[in-house]
């Protein structure tokens, strides 16, 4: 028998966001460990507001609205809260209820800019860290670091010189590149004055970039620190040694890293550290600054295998966590998305792992 087509929709509905969402759904461990790490920061958030004016949007909200952005690769604010309005799953996740109104994008844009200018992003990836380490899932003697290339969110055409006339800006056939020399020393970008012009290596196109650095464990592959810098030729090295220096002890560590980091200046300050620098060797016309005393191990050969798995996480970072192209301008606001999006990778990777909040 065909069933009614009735398009009567009834006026009441006695159910919450969480009936929707099956017991098994992959957001629900997730959602734990995030509720985990933001309980824990209650205080930090609480001594970010005043107590006096008018309620914005609780900053565990705005948080969770951009791990959301980062896991559905949602390419704005404004689809964001367009989702918000109609996805049951996302209500859930950010703890709204199915009547509860949405936020205008807008709104939504200006009240996250609290959290940028805060160190916020950084102390809540060290709280899923945290979560990791009590689950026995990092390794404490055993590091890689890298650092790759976010490209800017300005044109080519915006690297203007600093000083002097500047070529007029228009369409592409109006700007004739042609034997003028760029460089980051006399142009700059009047959209994005952070960015810089790089290129990793020979062959490849330079564009207006940031350098995004990433320290990774290497017994599950879990991002235990993160930095974003400007585009230089000593980027990768300079902030590796920060990140480095933050998780060195008493205890003897190994870091592997590729050929960009066999210099002397590196290898000695990772000596001086009590840090085993376990990077590729670089002999190409030059000596390697790794000599026997590093390469006879066994260990080093593992750790230049591992070193390879940190690739991963800046595919999922540039792919599913969208940033290849930043949307963003400016080192500050640039790294607070980074470090917001190298957690989200650390909670989907623990999630796969088995992992949920206690």
């Amino acid at each position: 028998m065909r069933g009614n087509d009735n398009k009567t929709e009834a006026l009441f509905v006695y159910l919450s966001p969480e009936t929707f969402v099956p017991k098994n759904h992959p957001l629900r461990p997730i959602r734990a460990m995030v509720d985990k790490a933001l309980a824990e920061l209650d205080a930090e958030l609480e001594a970010m507001y005043s107590h006096t004016g008018r309620p914005s949007i609780p900053p565990e909200k705005l948080l969770k609205g951009l791990l959301l952005q980062a896991f559905y690769t949602i390419r704005s604010n404004r689809l964001l809260v367009e989702q918000i309005g109609y996805n049951v799953l996302f209500r859930w996740f950010l703890g709204l209820g199915l009547d509860e109104e949405v936020w205008d994008h807008s709104t939504f844009s200006t009240n996250q800019e609290r959290l940028i200018n805060s160190d916020l992003a950084k102390r809540f990836l060290a709280k899923i860290v945290e979560q990791a380490r009590k689950q026995k899932l990092l390794s404490d003697e055993h590091f890689s670091v890298d650092g790759t290339l976010i490209e800017a969110w300005a044109s080519i055409k915006s690297f203007q010189p600093k000083d002097g006339p500047k070529p007029p800006v228009g369409r592409n056939k109006e700007r004739d590149f042609h034997g003028e020399k760029l460089k980051n020393d006399t142009h700059a970008s009047t959209t994005d004055p952070d960015a810089r012009l790089f290129k990793k290596s020979a062959g490849k196109e330079a564009r207006l970039s940031y350098m995004g650095h990433v320290l990774m464990e290497n017994r599950n592959g879990l991002i235990v620190n993160t930095g974003l810098t400007h585009a230089t030729g000593t980027a990768e090295r300079e902030a590796a040694a920060e990140m480095v220096a933050e998780v060195a002890g008493s205890k003897r560590i190994t870091v592997g890293g590729d050929k960009n980091y066999d210099t002397k200046d590196f290898v000695a300050t990772m000596r001086d550290l009590n840090i085993t620098p376990h990077v590729a060797q670089n002999d190409t016309n030059r000596s390697s600054a790794i000599d026997d005393r590093t390469t006879r191990h066994e260990g080093y050969k593992v750790s230049l295998k591992v070193r390879k798995r940190i690739e991963e996480t800046f595919g999922w970072i540039k792919t599913v966590g969208n940033l290849r192209k930043t949307r963003h301008r400016g080192v500050e606001k640039v790294d607070c998305y980074f470090t917001l999006t190298a957690a989200a990778y650390n909670l989907v990777r623990m999630r796969n792992l088995g992992v949920a909040a206690p």
